[in-house]
């Protein structure tokens, strides 16, 4: 048992938010101090990084390896390909994972890891360049890489100044900037970071085309230039999207008729058992071409207030896409 019980009564005395308001405060200190950090030695470490024909091998024990696996992770979406590598386990063969190719970016608050130093003589032999995070560039693994980064606190965040908090952030921030500062240089775009991120909401939204939800073939609702009315409120019922478009033979697109054309149309004096379809459409339509991503498509229609888009390659129909279609792929 702790020389401390936990179940002792909770100390009167005690503020938590006014604490909690204090670890914020000393935290943003922190990040303060640490601009001066970005400077010629951060510039040589990205373009190190991003030389680098290989990977991005981090290393990190205890907290630094906690954030060590964040910022390998950071960066291997968006375009810098790392992993991460626990030192200990280094020591008993995982070193192999790394080759000549690749950079490792150690992270050590003290720069005098252990189980870090101990793989130096390896990595120098093989003559893998070495990037490091720690408080003191003259610390010895800060004075062996070939570049130093200084992430250097003024105080933790903890009240006996031993738990990595302040200086975690700071390694933290460090890594992130590192990763935009890559993911800028190497013009990486959305798309690109949608390619990283397949099972997710963001790569549905950045992956997902009109071409890949529209309704196709006997699901478009369409009647001919000739169609009556009637013609086109059974086409309307029966294919349930609110809309029919008119189309020759050819399926070149002349107009649209949806269920608010049909609400206008009965203010007025027609004839709804004898009128044509061309009479009442709309002409043209807003179209899309199968490409455009949905969230493009999904952005138009809240501009235009419509809820269904034509799908057109020219002025020929290939397909037609409802807002429904975009809720049921996960784009809303």
């Amino acid at each position: 048992m702790s020389h401390f019980d936990l179940r002792q009564d909770l100390r009167q005395e005690i503020n938590f938010q006014k604490t909690g308001l204090q670890v914020l405060q000393i935290e943003r200190d922190g990040l303060a101090q640490l601009g001066q950090y970005i400077n010629h030695d951060f510039a040589r470490a990205c373009e190190k990084m991003f030389q680098c024909s290989g990977k991005v091998v981090v290393m990190g024990m205890g907290k630094s390896g906690h954030i060590g696996c964040k910022i390998a992770a950071t960066l291997a979406s968006t375009g810098t390909p790392a992993f991460f590598v626990h030192p200990s386990e280094a020591s008993h063969g995982d070193l192999g994972m790394i080759t000549p190719q690749d950079i490792v970016l150690a992270i050590s608050n003290s720069g005098e890891s252990n189980e870090i130093l101990t793989l130096l003589p390896v990595l120098r032999r093989q003559k893998i360049p070495m990037i490091c995070m720690t408080n003191n560039p003259e610390s010895t693994l800060g004075k062996i890489a070939d570049v130093h980064l200084c992430i250097k606190v003024p105080q933790e965040a903890c009240p006996l100044g031993l738990a990595p908090t302040t200086s975690t952030t700071a390694t933290l921030v460090m890594g992130d900037a590192l990763a935009v500062a890559l993911l800028q240089a190497r013009g990486f775009t959305s798309e690109d970071f949608a390619l990283s991120h397949p099972g997710g909401v963001l790569g549905r939204k950045l992956l997902l085309r009109i071409s890949d939800i529209m309704h196709t073939g006997r699901e478009i609702p369409c009647v001919s230039t000739t169609a009556s009315l009637r013609d086109a409120l059974l086409e309307i019922t029966h294919k349930k999207l609110g809309i029919t478009v008119v189309c020759d033979d050819a399926m070149k697109i002349f107009g649209v008729f949806t269920d608010g054309d049909l609400r206008r149309i009965l203010d007025t004096d027609t004839d709804l058992n004898h009128a044509k379809i061309a009479d009442v459409m709309t002409t043209g339509g807003i179209r899309v071409q199968p490409g455009l991503l949905a969230v493009d498509g999904l952005n138009l229609m809240q501009s235009r207030q419509v809820t269904v888009l034509l799908v057109a390659e020219g002025d020929n129909l290939v397909g037609v896409v409802h807002m429904h279609d975009m809720l049921r792929a996960g784009v809303i």
